[in-house]
């Protein structure tokens, strides 16, 4: 039987090193969709895109056992990120079809956890065409597959995750709110074409883990 050989190391950050890197900043168009009669004009731009950046966010809680519903939903093109306050319109059959949509590629990150949640509004929600970024990130040797830090891995450049926990719910979101919403939808699109289009080379990057000879010896099958 052939042995596989295994790469010589994995790209892995810490948050030490994290932290030293200059924080991205949003650089889209934003529009927010808190009305009925706003959704139609979003999901036809949407539709027009060939490729859909996908998040969501929710209040968090702070009482054990106690958990709430999806806040707001974020799909975004290459220049613009739709946000949908689902609390406020709940979830459009216009945005639904987007999601169940098994030609349209949108590209999302612990996409799992996101349909979850969003089951609890619709429970035959039935997603296609979606692209798991934390998969699709393994196979460049990148160890750590969080949003944050795949960005400072690839780009050099981190996300402030200031506003995570921050009220999704509140009357008037806030600008900071807004521009992190968007960048983490949008930031899905730029890893996956970035890396589908090989502009990024592993043994360029500097946050290397080598493996000793003993870890790739158990690997080899």
């Amino acid at each position: 039987m052939t042995k596989t050989t295994q790469p010589p190391y994995t790209l892995s950050i810490s948050k030490d090193e994290l932290a030293k890197l200059p924080v991205t900043e949003y650089e889209g168009n934003i529009k927010l969709i808190e009305r009925p009669e706003e959704v139609e004009r979003a999901v036809s731009a949407l539709r027009s895109s060939d490729i859909i950046g996908f998040d969501t966010e929710t209040r968090p809680s702070f009482k054990k056992g106690q958990s709430n519903l999806v806040s707001l939903l974020q799909l975004s093109t290459r220049s613009t990120c739709y946000l949908f306050r689902l609390n406020r319109i709940g979830l459009p059959p216009e945005v639904r079809a987007i999601l169940e949509d098994p030609d349209l590629t949108k590209i999302g990150l612990s996409i799992h956890d996101d349909f979850h949640n969003l089951s609890k509004i619709c429970e035959d929600l039935r997603p296609a065409g979606f692209i798991e970024l934390q998969q699709y990130a393994k196979q460049f040797n990148l160890a750590d597959i969080s949003l944050t830090k795949l960005c400072g891995l690839v780009f050099g450049r981190r996300i402030s995750k200031g506003q995570r926990l921050s009220n999704w719910e509140a009357d008037d979101l806030s600008e900071g709110q807004l521009m992190y919403a968007s960048l983490d939808a949008m930031a899905c699109i730029d890893l996956y074409e970035y890396l589908r289009d090989g502009k990024f080379n592993p043994a360029d990057c500097p946050y290397k883990v080598y493996h000793t000879p003993a870890e790739n010896d158990s690997d080899e099958k």
